[in-house]
C-alpha cells in the first residue's frame, strides 16, 4: 500500500473523510499526539487500526468525538460530573469512560461494557469527525509499544506502507497522552494521566490516582484504558529511570556507567560526561521533548537510555508514568 501525506486543509479532510467513510483508516493530528483514526462504530475498521499498530484487541479504543451532545448517542448514562468536566476541560486532553450503548462494538470497547470518549483540542480534526458524522476510535498512530509519535514523519516511519493517509499538522503542542479517568462515588479515578492533571481535577471533584499508574497491572486484568497493560512507548535502547535528588549523585552514577552508545535525559547536561538528549527543564516541556527524545535515541543508535526521573507532581505524573512504562518498570533509586 502506498502510504501518502498531505498537508492539513481543507481538501485533505475531506479527502480523509471520505477514507474514513470507506472503513479505511487515517492519521490525524491532535493537540495530544497523532491518532490512528478509524470509524468507531465498524469492527472492521476498528480490526485494521490492531493490525496496522500491532496492537493487543483487549487493549481498549478512544472515541473521539466532536461535541459533548454526541455522548448521549454512544453512552448508556452521562453523570452529571462528566458534563461539568466536558465544560472545563474539552475541547483538551481529557478522556471520560462511560457505560457504553449496543451501537458501540466490543470490539472498540476490549471486551468492555464501558468505552472512553474524547473531544481532541484540534480544529481540523474536529471538522474531520462531523464531515464523517462518526466517532472515530484513535489510538497513537505508532507500532505498538514505541514512543508516541507527535511528528508526521514519526507515523510515516513507523506506518508507511500500512495505511493510506497521514494528515500533517505539524508538531503536537501536548506531547504525551491525555488524561483517562472513570468515574465512582462523587469524583473519578484516574487511569492514565495526562495533560488534566490531578490537580486541575481536584478543584471540581474528589480525585483518585488508580495503582497502575505507577505500579503496572498483570497480565490477567483486564486493562480499563489504554496505557494500563502492556509496555509502552519504549524505543529498541534499554531505558534505565533514575530516581535520584542528589544532583551529584546522578552525576556520579552516570559518569560510571555509560560507554560510547549511552544517552542521558537529564534536565542539566552540565558535567555528565554520556551523550545527552534533549529532555526540558520542568514537566511541561518534558512531556514535550519525551517522546521525541526517545524517538532520536533509536536514530542515534543507542543501546542504553538514563532518564532522569520527574516528580510526580503536575504533569510530572503523566511523564513519570510514561517513562515508567517505556523502562519496563527498571527504576535505579540513588
Amino acid at each position: 500500500m502506498e502510504t501518502n501525506i498531505l498537508r492539513i486543509n481543507e481538501e485533505s479532510i475531506m479527502t480523509a473523510a471520505e477514507l474514513l467513510k470507506k472503513n479505511e483508516i487515517v492519521a490525524v493530528p491532535t493537540e495530544t499526539v497523532y491518532g490512528l483514526a478509524g470509524n468507531g462504530l465498524s469492527p472492521s475498521a476498528v480490526k485494521k487500526i490492531f493490525e496496522a499498530k500491532g496492537r493487543p484487541n483487549d487493549n481498549p479504543l478512544i472515541l473521539h468525538i466532536s461535541s459533548t451532545d454526541w455522548l448521549y448517542r454512544y453512552a448508556r448514562e452521562v453523570p452529571e460530573l462528566a458534563l461539568k468536566l466536558a465544560d472545563r476541560f474539552w475541547a483538551g486532553p481529557l478522556t471520560m469512560i462511560l457505560p457504553k450503548k449496543d451501537t458501540v462494538p466490543y470490539e472498540t470497547s476490549g471486551g468492555l461494557d464501558t468505552v472512553a470518549f474524547r473531544m481532541p483540542d484540534n480544529k481540523w480534526t474536529l471538522k474531520l469527525i462531523d464531515a464523517c458524522g462518526f466517532p472515530l476510535a484513535a489510538p497513537s498512530a505508532n507500532l505498538s509499544g514505541l514512543p508516541s509519535p507527535t511528528r508526521a514523519g514519526y507515523v510515516y516511519n513507523d506506518l508507511k506502507g500500512k495505511i493510506p493517509l497521514i494528515i500533517d499538522g505539524g508538531i503536537c503542542k501536548c506531547g504525551v497522552e491525555s488524561t483517562v479517568v472513570a468515574f465512582k462515588d462523587n469524583g473519578v479515578k484516574i487511569l492514565r494521566p495526562g495533560g488534566v492533571t490531578p490537580e486541575m481535577l481536584s478543584e471540581i471533584c474528589d480525585v483518585e490516582i488508580d495503582r497502575a499508574v505507577i505500579d503496572g497491572i498483570s497480565d490477567n486484568e483486564k486493562a480499563q484504558s489504554p496505557g494500563m497493560k502492556y509496555k509502552h512507548y519504549s524505543p529498541s535502547a534499554d531505558v534505565y529511570l533514575i530516581e535520584c535528588r542528589n544532583r551529584a549523585r546522578l552525576e556520579e552514577f552516570i559518569n560510571n556507567n555509560y560507554d560510547s552508545k549511552t544517552y542521558a535525559l537529564v534536565r542539566e547536561t552540565k558535567n555528565i560526561k554520556a551523550k545527552t538528549l534533549p529532555y526540558g527543564k520542568n514537566a511541561k516541556t518534558e512531556a514535550n521533548e519525551l517522546f521525541s527524545s526517545l524517538r532520536k535515541a533509536d536514530e542515534l543508535g543507542a543501546s542504553k537510555i538514563y532518564v532522569e526521573a520527574p516528580g510526580k507532581e503536575g504533569m510530572g505524573l503523566a511523564v513519570y508514568n510514561r517513562l515508567i512504562r517505556a523502562a519496563a518498570f527498571k527504576v535505579i533509586k540513588l
